[in-house]
């Protein structure tokens, strides 16, 4: 399997996260979970594989051209044949920036995004598939986004102050300090709750507990501190409060998680 990250050119960068090709030359199945991120992505599939998603009790194959809305709990997923994706991620405020819809009606879905913008983006995909070389991907790719830019241009002038809310939400938000940082901004608290619902499809709430379990995933990972220290520096009230959101996440308890990844990495070394 062969992953890379590429960066967007400088006037996308207020937008894009980063773009990605992921390539599997194994003709293998398999199946994995898919956390909460607080992002959203489009996938460009442009290989035979397929892969499909566990939706209402039974898995169902993704689309060619995929937009992944906020994944808020555990998503399993499942692979078949080789791949060659393409995708693009999105900052947690930026999606809204390309798409006319309300974002909450995606959460937690993969929806084909050829019903959302139609001929334009079934032409992108066909020249991709085309286009063998990366960075002719990347010109096709951005210059179609600097297009849609144009066609929603009435939300780009409120991206920087989405952002600055977002960074105070990261920095010091809680229940109790929604109404200050909306103080802060010169906004009600309410038309705060509205704007970030607007811009990322979640609440100030829920976007702050996926942003914490990020992080406490993050630190889980490296298995460096004990688990009490990983719920402190995360922010979470404490322990239980931190066991029941990662396992809101991820169907399994932060201890649980950490012997799962020891496993599988003996495996990988033996």
């Amino acid at each position: 399997m062969n992953f890379q990250e590429f960066s967007p050119s400088d006037n996308l960068k207020p937008y894009v996260k980063c773009y990605y090709t992921f390539e599997s030359e194994r003709d293998t199945a398999f199946e994995d979970t898919v956390f909460p991120s607080g992002l959203m992505e489009i996938i460009f599939n442009l290989g035979s594989g397929t892969w499909e998603t566990y939706v209402n009790h039974a898995y169902r194959e993704t689309p060619p051209i995929e937009l992944w809305g906020q994944i808020i709990k555990p998503l399993a997923i499942r692979s078949k044949g080789k791949h060659t994706m393409f995708g693009i991620k999105f900052f947690s405020h930026t999606p809204a920036c390309f798409l006319r819809e309300e974002l909450a009606q995606f959460n937690n879905r993969v929806v084909n995004l050829s019903d959302l913008l139609g001929n334009p983006i079934n032409r992108l995909h066909a020249q991709l598939l085309e286009t063998p070389d990366t960075n002719k991907r990347i010109n096709l790719i951005e210059n179609f986004l600097v297009k849609r830019l144009a066609v929603t241009e009435e939300k780009n002038g409120k991206v920087a102050k989405v952002a600055n809310i977002l960074s105070s939400i990261k920095r010091k938000a809680d229940d109790h300090t929604m109404g200050d940082i909306a103080f802060q901004h010169g906004i009600t608290p309410r038309y705060l709750h509205k704007l970030i619902n607007q811009y990322t499809g979640l609440s100030p709430k829920s976007l702050n507990k996926i942003s914490r379990f990020q992080q406490s995933l993050k630190l889980i990972t490296q298995n460096t501190q004990p688990l009490t220290s990983i719920a402190y520096d995360c922010g979470y009230f404490d322990q239980s409060h931190f066991i029941r959101d990662f396992k809101s996440f991820t169907s399994v308890t932060p201890t649980a998680y950490l012997e799962n990844s020891f496993s599988l990495n003996q495996v990988v070394l033996q």
